[in-house]
């Protein structure tokens, strides 16, 4: 067997095993930035967790952060950190809220992943229900949804951050919420993720998971976690979507 052999061979058998994913999954719950769009692609998400690293010095509790918490580019890891040490206070309240502002202050600048537009509305259109499960605000998800005119396509279930910082993903709160909503059977669904945040949140709420990796750095860390379907663009996806319709 040549090596162009077995590589075409190998295509086919990956798209036959992604056929199999999507033709099994009746309801399908996307992660939010990532799969849907890119929330801080002109909005830097880095200038956002010094936002609320300054916001912490301004009260005085810049103690709460490591040195490296400080410097850290993720948002989430600032919040994350002052629940850790202050859980349920309303200093995490008030840091979450702040956080929720700055990212609806990012919708307006979001790039749309790319097919994903058309995914959401083909999967729509065939009957396959659909929810958003993710760590972002709600409020951020449905004010996006809106401004690309896909809100009907999920409303009204978008399931996201609450103050309960520590049921966000890896824990499937999330997930189960929205499974309970839909009233669907964990089997027949399929969580689409980019972190391996999502895999495991999905392993525990026993959903079948498909990793988008838009680099190849996240797709390394998404099959080194465990993932077994990973793909790099949606259009395989759409692809198949509609010649199931």
């Amino acid at each position: 067997m040549t090596s162009d052999t077995a590589q075409t061979e190998s295509v086919a058998t990956e798209t036959e095993n992604l056929r199999e994913v999507i033709t099994r999954a009746r309801y399908v719950l996307f992660d939010f930035d990532g799969p849907v769009c890119r929330l801080f692609a002109g909005h830097s998400a880095e200038d956002v967790a010094k936002d609320l690293v300054e916001w912490l010095e301004q009260h005085g509790l810049l103690g709460l952060l490591t040195e490296d918490e400080r410097v850290h580019p993720d948002p989430m890891a600032v919040l994350y950190a002052v629940n850790r040490r202050d859980p349920r206070s309303d200093l995490v309240a008030e840091l979450e809220e702040r956080l929720t502002y700055q990212e609806l202050q990012a919708v307006p600048s979001a790039w749309p992943t790319a097919f994903a537009d058309p995914l959401i509305r083909t999967w729509s259109a065939v009957g396959v229900r659909l929810a958003i499960a993710t760590n972002n605000s709600p409020r951020t998800a449905a004010g996006y949804l809106a401004s690309r005119g896909l809100t009907e396509c999920f409303a009204p279930n978008i399931y996201g951050r609450t103050r309960d910082l520590h049921r966000l993903k890896p824990d499937p709160h999330c997930l189960n919420r929205a499974l309970n909503a839909l009233g669907a059977a964990p089997s027949a669904a399929l969580m689409i993720g980019d972190a391996p945040s999502d895999l495991v949140a999905a392993r525990q709420a026993g959903v079948p998971f498909l990793g988008y990796a838009r680099n190849e750095d996240k797709g390394k860390l998404l099959r080194d976690a465990g993932a077994e379907h990973v793909v790099d663009s949606l259009e395989p996806v759409l692809r198949l979507v509609r010649d199931q319709g």
